[in-house]
């Protein structure tokens, strides 16, 4: 596990995330993920940290008003949010976190469009 950090493309929102070196992230087909190319890292709650940008942050929610889509009310890039699937975690968008504490990303398909179907399937997958 090591720290790793990252933030929007304007730099006012920064965060640090504890997860491996060697990333494995979820590649979501729903509406909202697919449009602006979101890459899921799921961590516990405890294992983010917002450094900046409080004062930033936009949010938004849709459907089941579980997820809280945050977004930088500057630039417009969401670098985490709150998904539905771990309310109690943190999803970051593996694509803000600064490239020089990653040794690899692997990436997996994720069925958002179906969306119980792929949590099942999801959660049911030997590797996760």
């Amino acid at each position: 596990m090591r720290t790793h950090t990252g933030g929007c493309h304007c730099g006012r929102v920064r965060f640090e995330v504890i997860a491996p070196a060697k990333l494995e992230v979820a590649d979501c087909n729903c509406s909202i993920c697919n449009k602006c190319g979101y890459l899921h890292l799921i961590v516990p709650a405890d294992r983010f940290k917002l450094i900046s940008g409080r004062e930033a942050l936009s949010t938004y929610s849709f459907n089941t008003h579980i997820a809280k889509h945050f977004f930088c009310s500057t630039c417009g890039v969401k670098s985490f949010y709150i998904p539905r699937s771990h309310p109690d975690g943190i999803s970051v968008n593996a694509r803000c976190i600064d490239s020089d504490t990653v040794e690899s990303m692997s990436v997996k398909p994720f069925n958002g469009r179906n969306w119980e179907e792929g949590r099942a399937e999801y959660r049911d997958a030997p590797d996760t």
